[in-house]
């Protein structure tokens, strides 16, 4: 499904990636490891498009996405990733149904279609009740739980997630993860999650460890 061939990454005299091969297929639900530094999240913002790798490939169903121009990258984005982040990344001002519906409006949808989508993932999560809600207004876990509806409003291949859990505490950490495995069950989307949570990393398909830019681990 995501193909990656001799991906290279340097931000001025700093060499981050040293020429990353990777195949992540369809369902996996994949952990990235490894210390501070290593760039892991230089590789998940490359997989996810946000950015781009200075020599190398990146393929999506066998499309080299590489060559793809801003505009196409961002359609390309919308249509077929969705990301959660560590600190959630919503949108302070508007509610948590509002938030959701972001990624299908700028998708092209109406407002009536973007509300009712936002709406039947809200449900899905068990946040009906806290769709009015502001991101104050709503509890740790909560905005996590947002933050993952957002990420599949779009009902998007690849879900890609950098420390999501690394805000939260024990109880809401482990309802995230495995909300994860229930998600990719019942959703079939595929899983990749940058972590330093171990715990998390040992129940994933796979775990790739990166030390200094290079894959020294995939198992």
């Amino acid at each position: 499904m995501i193909q990656l061939h001799d991906i290279r990454k340097s931000f001025g005299t700093l060499e981050v990636l040293k020429g990353i091969d990777l195949t992540i297929n369809p369902g996996e639900v994949v952990s990235i490891v490894g210390p501070s530094g290593a760039g892991k999240t230089t590789l998940l913002q490359i997989i996810g498009t946000l950015d781009r790798p200075d020599s190398g490939r990146v393929l999506f169903d066998g499309v080299d996405i590489s060559v793809y121009k801003e505009k196409q990258l961002s359609a390309f984005r919308n249509r077929h990733i969705g990301f959660v982040f560590q600190f959630h990344q919503l949108l302070p001002e508007f509610s948590a149904v509002e938030n959701v519906m972001m990624p299908a409006l700028i998708g092209g949808a109406s407002m009536n279609d973007a509300r009712q989508r936002a709406m039947e993932m809200l449900d899905y999560l068990h946040l009906t009740d806290r769709a009015t809600h502001k991101p104050s207004e709503l509890s740790g876990g909560e905005k996590q739980r947002v933050a993952v509806a957002r990420a599949l409003v779009n009902r998007p291949q690849v879900i890609l997630a950098d420390e999501p859990s690394g805000s939260l505490d024990t109880h809401n950490k482990e309802e995230l993860h495995q909300l994860f495995f229930d998600l990719r069950r019942e959703l079939g989307q595929t899983f990749i999650i940058v972590t330093h949570d171990e715990t998390l990393a040992a129940t994933t398909d796979r775990t790739i460890r990166l030390l200094d830019g290079m894959v020294v681990a995939d198992r």
